[in-house]
């Protein structure tokens, strides 16, 4: 399984984020084949968006970052889907994505609370991964729970450096969370 590195730098962020994409983006392919159209939905909506942040975090990289190493990934966090199908495919992909989408939300949250984004397009950019991934954390949890009976899952690797990271929507000052702000995840 691949790991998360804490952030520490623009660069840092964008040269992690998009293996992290491209990782996302292989597995929302294999959905194409779900029997179901919320599935189906979902894969298309991952691929077509993580696409386009893809080339978007490539062309950073490459006006901003030319002379620093290309992005190379650093392993999966997605199992092969390729031989699943049916309930499997669908309770499989979001037991996985599930996580794997709470790693980009906190990438995404690190980088923004500690004020290491140097583009204001990539703050930007990092506050709608966070928020769109959080809706999409949200909508998967009640696939799980409605077709699977599943009401929690599986928990991501603590990464290094990163205890008591909260992701979600933050408004305000990057950083500066506002204190009365619930936690998305409830705590």
């Amino acid at each position: 399984m691949g790991q998360m590195h804490p952030i520490t730098s623009e660069y840092g962020y964008l040269s992690q984020m998009v293996p992290h994409h491209e990782d996302a983006i292989t597995a929302a392919r294999q959905l194409r084949r779900s029997n179901r159209p919320e599935m189906r939905q979902l894969g298309q909506s991952i691929v077509t968006t993580q696409t386009a942040e893809v080339g978007k975090m490539k062309g950073w990289l490459e006006q901003w970052y030319r002379q620093s190493p290309a992005p190379s990934p650093s392993g999966t966090t997605m199992p092969d889907l390729s031989e699943l199908s049916g309930d499997q495919l669908d309770e499989t992909f979001l037991q996985h994505m599930i996580p794997h989408h709470m790693m980009a939300i906190m990438m995404s949250q690190q980088l923004l609370m500690h004020g290491e984004a140097q583009h204001a397009e990539v703050a930007d950019f990092a506050r709608k991964v966070r928020d769109d991934q959080w809706a999409e954390v949200r909508a998967m949890r009640q696939y799980l729970a409605q077709w699977f009976g599943q009401q929690s899952t599986p928990c991501i690797p603590q990464a290094p450096g990163m205890p008591g990271m909260t992701p979600g929507p933050h408004p305000g000052t990057p950083g500066r969370p506002t204190p009365t702000e619930p936690s998305p995840t409830g705590t």
